[in-house]
């Protein structure tokens, strides 16, 4: 067995991937993990991990790619326990776009699902320079943070509810997710991060694209490779790349298990007008504000948010009965 602070080579794969969009090669499944585990193992010298997101960045993706990255990303981060007595199986909510324009309303997503008993959790970026990101909200409304995967597992028995944060739920993700603020670009991690399922039962995994191929590349992904054990799919376009719905015109979700896909929201054609009461800014202390006093029930729940809610709902406890 290959020690994991021995070097790895890596122009094998940067030779046949690094051809262009065109000439690249992709690998196997296996080749995939393999590589993919030796960059997060920290075995891949900076030189070559330049060359290895570049050329992914400029080839793409494929499905046994991604589902090969996934596996050697899946055995190196924290594992999660669903809930004991809920009758719903866990959510999980990816957030790593947060609100430039608009305001991020995904820990509004969480909390109105937690309301409903649903357990959720919830993992992104401890912060994003020129964004408000979840993880800002969630500070501005004083709520904690997990610190480890036990005190997620804790946070979803008593509560129902968990924030981890990337750095936490997956060290070696995160640091290659730093590697934009050096590179300048996105790799393939931040596809992956959004479609990582950290629970060791079934679960339902809420997941957004913001560009057409993705669209494509996820649809054939979760049709092909996503099996009932490790539960199911929303996958809809994102607003401003978080997965919850536009209070403006409502977005397409297609469901994804056990090999098949249905929409089970139609796309809205017609963009309704937006909530008067949407909050004063998209900081992140006004968001919180507002939030609290949806939560509370001050303010009433924007209707594309609240069929969200109920069609998580009835895919989350679908799951659980299907596990049982």
């Amino acid at each position: 067995m290959q020690n994991q602070t021995e070097r790895f080579a890596a122009a094998k794969y940067i030779k046949e991937i690094g051809r262009g969009k065109e000439g690249a090669r992709s690998m196997s499944e296996e080749q995939a993990q393999e590589l993919y585990a030796a960059m997060l193992d920290g075995r891949v010298s900076d030189l070559e991990m330049g060359g290895i997101l570049l050329a992914m960045r400029i080839k793409g993706e494929t499905i046994d790619e991604i589902h090969g990255f996934l596996a050697a990303a899946e055995g190196r981060m924290q594992l999660l326990e669903a809930p004991r007595n809920s009758e719903y199986a866990p959510v999980i909510i990816p957030s790593y776009n947060g609100a430039r324009k608009r305001p991020n309303l995904t820990p509004l997503l969480a909390m109105l699902l937690a309301r409903q008993g649903v357990p959720v959790l919830l993992h992104g970026v401890k912060a994003d320079v020129g964004r408000v990101a979840s993880a800002d909200i969630w500070r501005a409304m004083d709520l904690k943070f997990a610190e480890s995967a036990d005190e997620a597992n804790q946070q979803l028995e008593k509560e129902g509810l968990s924030f981890i944060t990337i750095d936490i739920l997956a060290p070696a993700m995160h640091r290659l997710l730093e590697m934009r603020r050096v590179l300048g670009l996105r790799n393939s991690t931040h596809t992956l991060v959004k479609v990582l399922q950290p629970f060791i039962q079934p679960a339902l995994r809420l997941t957004s694209y913001t560009h057409p191929e993705y669209q494509v590349m996820l649809d054939d992904y979760f049709t092909q490779k996503l099996r009932a054990q490790r539960g199911a799919a929303f996958l809809m376009r994102g607003t401003e790349g978080e997965t919850v719905a536009s209070t403006g015109r409502a977005q397409q979700i297609t469901a994804y298990f056990e090999g098949e896909s249905s929409i089970v929201q139609e796309q809205v054609s017609q963009l309704s007008s937006e909530p008067e009461d949407l909050p004063e800014g998209i900081d992140a202390e006004s968001t919180a504000r507002w939030t609290l006093e949806l939560v509370r029930g001050e303010r009433p729940i924007p209707q594309n948010i609240a069929n969200q809610v109920d069609l998580i709902m009835k895919a989350a406890k679908a799951i659980k009965q299907q596990a049982n």
